[in-house]
């Protein structure tokens, strides 16, 4: 394999780059190691934008560096360890402390269970705290989402079935989701006031339903997704 140690990757976005590596390599995910050499950049109006490149890097046979990251401290001195009895909790926050130290980031991790949706199933989140740490967010959060879909296919292979894995940094995901339904109640009032509908800007899908779940009782408008990936936008329609 010493011939493809590493292999270079232009697409579109980080998630589509790493998937296309992966397939050209024959590797799972939990096999390579993901450098972002360029997170790209959108050209005006949409026109010679730059994609993105990520470097894939073989892991050789050395073993693995014991993570740095751990859980926030209970108190002074005092480090809570990861509840032995829950592996999906375990493995998550694993999972992320093996990535992060591989990255040579230092942080902490607090792992725990969301709120349970409509049909009961709850999402781990684990939520990433430290210093600088905004170069894991990246533009409107690409390389935040990258690293939660890897995430979610290592943990997923391990246990062999699907989970979800929220990857949250210093609550940034906590605070767009709360302007993200700030802007949905305000923009249905002026879809109601105008009678007009409402375009709201691109967004990804994970953010798209947060603004369906927040307006899908209000007695007065319907959402609706129109558009293609990954220019797909919520309207706000008056009933």
């Amino acid at each position: 394999m010493s011939e493809r140690a590493t292999l270079e990757i232009i697409a579109p976005t980080v998630e589509e780059a790493v998937s296309q590596g992966l397939n050209e390599l024959g590797l799972p995910p939990e096999a390579v190691e993901v450098e972002v050499l360029d997170s790209g950049a959108r050209g005006l109006f949409g026109l010679g934008g730059r994609q993105v490149r990520v470097r894939l890097t073989v892991k050789g046979d050395q073993p693995p560096v014991e993570a740095e990251s751990r859980r926030e401290p209970a108190g002074p001195e005092t480090l809570e360890p990861p509840t032995e009895t829950d592996e999906l909790l375990r493995l998550s926050e694993q999972t992320v402390a093996d990535l992060l130290n591989r990255m040579k980031i230092q942080a902490r991790l607090e792992t725990r269970y969301g709120e349970a949706d409509e049909e009961g199933q709850q999402a781990v989140l684990v939520d990433i705290r430290g210093n600088d740490l905004g170069v894991l967010i990246g533009r409107r959060a690409e390389i935040l989402n990258a690293l939660q879909y890897i995430v979610n296919l290592m943990v997923s292979k391990q246990l062999e079935r699907w989970v979800q894995i929220v990857i949250d940094v210093e609550g940034y995901r906590t605070r767009r989701d709360r302007q993200l339904r700030q802007m949905a109640r305000r923009m249905a009032e002026q879809a109601v006031r105008t009678g007009r509908r409402q375009v709201l800007e691109p967004m990804a899908a994970s953010e798209r339903r947060i603004i369906h779940l927040e307006l899908r009782d209000h007695p007065q408008v319907i959402t609706q997704s129109i558009g293609e990936e990954p220019a797909r936008k919520v309207t706000i329609v008056p009933k």
